[in-house]
């Protein structure tokens, strides 16, 4: 069935907006006053928890405070989130919206619920989308003006209603089962990270005879393994922070700090370039080479990564290095992305905002290997251990997709009308 288009400034009867205040980042708790923050509809819902505590020499400032059944809507945002809804359960007293949030009523003929399962559809967001189009790429603002002008189905009431309780109980099912997914995921990669983490300091056979450690974070270790500082292990290396290249459109690949994951290169998670005649300037510090190691000194800090193209350039806030003949590269990988090692440099990591390593500080870091020719057998079994986790992240990961576009299509399909969810239609 077709339903009636109406413009959106028909099913509402007012728009509120709240006040910019100063604010502590700390959720309220017991009978403080909060504004909302944006994030609190950035999930495709409200949270109410998404709030900060109020100066409190601000308190006569405050203004707008968050009614039951109303649309929390952001009207300022990045371009994924600009014009995310939620709809609120209950008043909250206490707690107020900012100046980058509204706070819709809708008119009696109205339901507010479906309006906001209209608002999670693809054909909103893509009317969004088209208002914004020019402006700022990182900052977009939606006009009420604009808002308004949407063009929205407008089912009769009773229709609003059974929409609305459909979706409400065909959208928990499935958030049910993404939740799951995502448990599943989270339990997932602590193993993996409990796999590596005792592969790369106890060795594959628990029956091997240990010593004491120096490091902290271990226990102890095989009596036959070896415990060194980095400086043992690792020579040629490079640090290229201060170095600014000069980026271009395309050119030779520049693998920034965003590139650098733990374990792998992800060359989609920012894509850079440097000129090919720029190049030998870029790189006049040292280039890589297959079995040198990256590292992120800073945002984020203390992922190691092989490099797995030699004909790529490096950014700044990266360093390499190659490890002596007695560490294999993928060993020392695993190793330096496990739990223990990552402990170490957290605590000589400084920084208020961003924790960051000063490259003399690598050397100290300490790091226990056995022969190379047990690390190469620790690599081959982390391969295969971590290649099946992988695996099943993977599929969980697929599920969750599939999920959500379900989820996506029903809601799309029962506010417009596709499917009819009224109780006894055919």
């Amino acid at each position: 069935m077709t339903y009636p288009q109406l413009a959106v400034r028909r099913v509402v009867s007012e728009i509120e907006s709240g006040t910019s205040v100063n604010a502590i980042d700390l959720p309220t708790t017991n009978d403080e006053t909060g504004v909302l923050k944006t994030s609190s509809v950035s999930n495709g819902y409200f949270d109410a928890t998404e709030n900060k505590v109020v100066d409190p020499d601000e308190l006569h400032r405050v203004s707008c405070p968050v009614r039951g059944d109303r649309l929390i809507v952001s009207r300022m945002n990045t371009p994924a989130l600009v014009g995310a809804a939620g709809h609120t359960q209950r008043d909250y007293d206490n707690l107020y919206l900012p100046d980058r949030l509204w706070q819709v009523r809708t008119s009696e003929t109205a339901v507010a619920k479906f309006v906001y399962w209209w608002m999670q559809t693809r054909e909103y967001r893509d009317q969004v989308a088209a208002i914004c189009v020019g402006t700022s790429s990182s900052m977009q603002n939606l006009s009420q003006n604009d808002f308004l002008s949407f063009q929205m189905p407008f089912p009769n009431q009773s229709t609003q209603n059974s929409i609305s309780e459909f979706l409400d109980r065909e959208t928990a099912q499935i958030d049910e089962l993404i939740g799951k997914q995502k448990r599943l995921i989270g339990l997932l990669a602590e193993k993996r990270q409990a796999t590596i983490n005792r592969a790369v300091t106890k060795g594959l056979d628990p029956t091997e005879s240990t010593e004491p450690s120096s490091v902290p974070w271990i226990d102890d270790f095989p009596s036959h393994w070896t415990e060194k500082p980095m400086c043992h292990f690792m020579t040629g290396r490079v640090d290229y922070r201060g170095a600014t290249p000069k980026k271009t459109d395309d050119g030779i690949f520049l693998v920034t700090a965003k590139n650098v994951r733990k374990g792998y290169i992800d060359y989609a998670a920012s894509t850079e370039y440097v000129g090919v005649d720029d190049y030998d300037n870029v790189m006049s510090r040292g280039r890589p080479a297959l079995g040198d190691i990256l590292m992120t000194m800073e945002a984020p800090l203390g992922n190691f990564a092989l490099v797995d193209d030699p004909g790529v350039a490096l950014a700044q806030r990266v360093i390499k290095f190659r490890p002596k003949a007695e560490l294999i590269p993928k060993f020392a990988v695993y190793a330096m992305n496990s739990p223990y090692f990552q402990a170490q440099l957290e605590e000589r990591a400084t920084g208020s905002t961003a924790l960051g390593l000063k490259a003399s500080k690598l050397i100290e870091l300490r790091l226990v290997a056995p022969s190379v020719a047990e690390q190469l057998r620790i690599v081959d079994y982390l391969d295969l251990s971590t290649g099946r986790i992988d695996d099943l992240a993977r599929r969980s990961e697929t599920a969750m997709k599939l999920l959500s576009e379900r989820r996506s299509a029903l809601i799309s399909a029962a506010v417009t009308g596709k499917i009819d969810v009224r109780e006894g239609a055919a």
